[in-house]
C-alpha cells in the first residue's frame, strides 16, 4: 500500500495567507493535489491539516480522504509528516510525501516516482528537474522510524542526507517537481495576479 501524505498544515507566515486555500484555476491548492493524487496509482490519502483546520475543512472537500490534524504544527513540518505516519495503516510500504505548495504536481510525475518504487525497491525515490531534487517524495517503510527520529529543524531533508545511497532519482522533464509557491512573489510569478 502507497499512502500519500499530503502537508496542508502550516501556518503560511510567509505567504500572508492560508496556502491550502490559494486558488489554482477554479480549485484551491489542496483540492489540486487532492485530485492528482486520486487519478494517480496511490492507494491512500491522508491530509495533515493544522493552522486553520476548521476553516480549511469548511472549504475544501475532504470527504475522500483521510484528514488528521497536527495540533503541534507550530512545531514545524516534521511534526505534520509524523502525524501522518502515525496515520499511516500497518500494511503501508511507503509513503509519498505532497507539499501544499506545489500544486502543480501532475497523475503523471507521481506515478512515474511510484513505478520507480516498484521497479528498484529503492528506500527513496526522489523526482528530479534538470538535476535539482524535488517533490513528491517517497519513503519506504525501512526509514519511517528514521523520519520520525529525525532533528525537527531538518525534517525528512535530513533522512535524505543520511541516505544517499539508497535514493534513486527520477529526472522529470517538468518544472512542477520544482516549483513551490511560499510568498506572494511565487504566486505572482506563476500566476500574474496577486494571491
Amino acid at each position: 500500500m502507497i499512502n500519500a501524505i499530503v502537508l496542508a498544515a502550516g501556518e503560511s507566515i510567509r505567504m500572508g495567507k492560508s496556502k491550502p486555500l490559494l486558488r489554482i484555476g477554479d480549485r484551491t491548492f489542496l483540492e489540486q493535489i487532492v485530485a492528482v493524487l486520486q487519478d494517480a496509482n496511490v492507494d491512500r490519502i491522508t491530509v495533515v491539516l493544522g493552522a486553520r483546520a476548521e476553516a480549511i475543512a469548511e472549504a475544501v472537500d475532504l470527504t475522500s480522504v483521510d484528514v488528521v490534524v497536527n495540533s503541534s504544527y507550530r512545531n514545524g513540518q516534521l511534526s505534520s509528516l509524523i502525524t501522518g505516519l502515525d496515520n499511516a495503516p500497518a500494511e503501508t510500504e511507503a509513503i509519498l510525501l505532497c507539499l501544499v505548495d506545489g500544486p502543480f504536481i501532475t497523475a503523471d510525475i507521481v506515478n512515474q516516482v511510484l513505478a520507480t518504487f516498484q521497479e528498484t525497491g529503492a528506500s527513496i525515490v526522489i523526482p528530479t528537474f534538470e538535476g535539482q531534487r524535488g517533490h513528491p517524495s517517497l519513503f519506504a517503510r525501512p526509514l519511517f522510524e528514521q523520519l520520525r527520529n529525525a532533528p525537527p529543524e531538518e525534517g525528512a531533508r535530513y533522512v535524505v542526507y543520511a541516505n544517499e545511497d539508497k535514493i534513486v532519482e527520477v529526472e522529470i522533464p517538468e518544472k512542477a517537481v520544482v516549483a513551490g509557491i511560499n510568498t506572494p512573489e511565487d504566486y505572482r510569478l506563476h500566476f500574474g495576479t496577486d494571491p
